[in-house]
């Protein structure tokens, strides 16, 4: 196969409407909200504190998903805010952010639903010592190669695994709200303070990330000026429904002390009516919904580097599209084996988060502020669809970003120093390396 072949291969419009939702829902909802609703309930003082909370997450994703639906209309191409960055600020941003996306914030998100989805499998099936390091293992493999298959391949496996998902949700919600109201608690979580809000505020908005990964598959979506609105804004607030849904069904069940103490939040709520097949049904369940996550994460990630590739020599191999299996293999290859190589090497669940997130927060900063930036500087693009409540709605959004930014930066020089300056390091290593190549 020629070196012309490979150039000429370009992604093809296979996403429908349902496929996008499905991969929108899919990632948001892996096994995050199973894992930080008991924090964010003991973060907060009350119960309508806990659903306000998840009720704003819900609202700041809108913002975001209503500003990224703008850019993606705009600039239906492969990459998301590698592309956004890129026009708006220069070449320098959008390669600092494809760098962050496939050294730091891609492989850690994957690896972190892998160990997810390995921790419940455990729990069913257990044959070797180290059965959780193999699941996580086999996970990413798995998928990766599934998604190097085809885009049918995995976008068909995108919709099994979020349609199952949210069916288990919904009959985990119909439980909760079913079962009997639990007795009174002695005592409640303490009233929330300012590093708790922050806390919560971080958890809450990792449970909901997600809400952008459509933008990065925009070349593949059918129909991308309707589709892409659609998508985004259904997603979000399917999401945001089923969240209030499932912590009231917790808050029914066990009461937000309980709640707050709990270990296995879902198992506790469902063993109160089910208690002998609680444990083992919600362990599928989250198994299927972190696999959902872990392989939505691997479909789009790849779109980011294949970006990135495709614009600097230093990445050239990762910028080329098989035009037989029609996906980004290299690209898709390189971050399957950055996501085993944490995988062997990772940390707790909230060390994760916390080492990732100032990054996260602040190419988000970059992409808000770019609605502003890009209206200016190519007003003669057309915009299919222009965000709503302008210029209120990118304001809020950017400074939810700028607020979100300050509370994970100040939390982990106070809780995880090492992991803020192992990220500045990984930061540092690839603006070297794009200096060295721009030079």
């Amino acid at each position: 196969m020629s070196q012309e072949d490979f150039l000429e291969a370009s992604p093809k419009r296979e996403l429908s409407l349902f496929d996008s939702i499905c991969i929108i829902v899919g990632i948001i909802i892996g096994a995050g909200i199973y894992e930080t609703a008991p924090t964010v309930a003991g973060c907060l003082g009350s119960e309508s504190g806990l659903l306000a909370i998840w009720l704003a997450g819900g609202l700041l994703a809108l913002t975001g998903a209503l500003c990224y639906a703008e850019l993606a209309t705009a600039y239906p191409r492969q990459g998301g805010d590698y592309v956004y960055l890129t026009r708006a600020y220069g070449r320098w941003a959008g390669y600092m952010f494809g760098w962050s996306q496939l050294a730091v914030v891609r492989p850690g998100d994957i690896a972190l639903m892998a160990f997810i989805f390995a921790r419940y499998a455990q729990t069913l099936h257990a044959p070797l010592d180290n059965s959780g390091l193999f699941y996580a293992a086999a996970a990413i493999a798995l998928l990766t190669g599934i998604n190097i298959l085809g885009v049918k391949a995995g976008k068909w496996t995108q919709n099994l695994l979020t349609v199952t998902k949210i069916l288990g949700m919904l009959a985990i919600i119909i439980v909760g709200w079913s079962a009997p109201a639990p007795a009174a608690a002695p005592d409640r979580p303490e009233a929330f303070t300012w590093g708790s809000l922050q806390l919560a505020l971080i958890l809450v908005l990792f449970t909901f990330g997600g809400w952008n990964e459509m933008a990065y598959v925009a070349a593949e979506i059918k129909r991308p000026q309707q589709n892409i609105v659609r998508a985004l804004v259904i997603g979000t607030l399917a999401v945001t429904g089923l969240y209030l849904l499932i912590n009231g069904a917790f808050l029914s069940a066990l009461g937000l002390a309980g709640m707050s103490r709990s270990q296995a939040v879902a198992v506790d709520t469902v063993g109160k009516v089910f208690p002998e097949a609680a444990a083992r049904a919600i362990a599928v369940l989250i198994c299927i919904s972190a696999l959902g996550a872990v392989n939505g994460l691997i479909f789009t990630g790849a779109r980011i580097s294949y970006a990135l590739g495709a614009d600097h020599r230093s990445f050239r191999p990762l910028g080329t599209w098989h035009p037989r299996l029609g996906t980004p293999v290299s690209a898709l290859l390189v971050q399957g084996g950055l996501s085993l190589a944490i995988v062997m090497a990772a940390g707790s669940f909230i060390d994760t988060i916390l080492y990732t997130a100032p990054v996260v927060w602040l190419f988000f900063l970059g992409t808000g502020l770019s609605v502003f930036v890009l209206r200016r500087k190519e007003p003669h693009f057309t915009r299919p669809y222009k965000v709503a409540a302008y210029p209120l709605t990118p304001l809020v959004f950017a400074a939810s970003c700028t607020f979100m930014f300050y509370s994970s930066v100040s939390y982990a020089l106070a809780n995880t120093p090492l992991g803020l300056l192992l990220l500045a390091g990984v930061l540092l290593v690839g603006m070297l390396v794009y200096r060295g190549t721009a030079s």
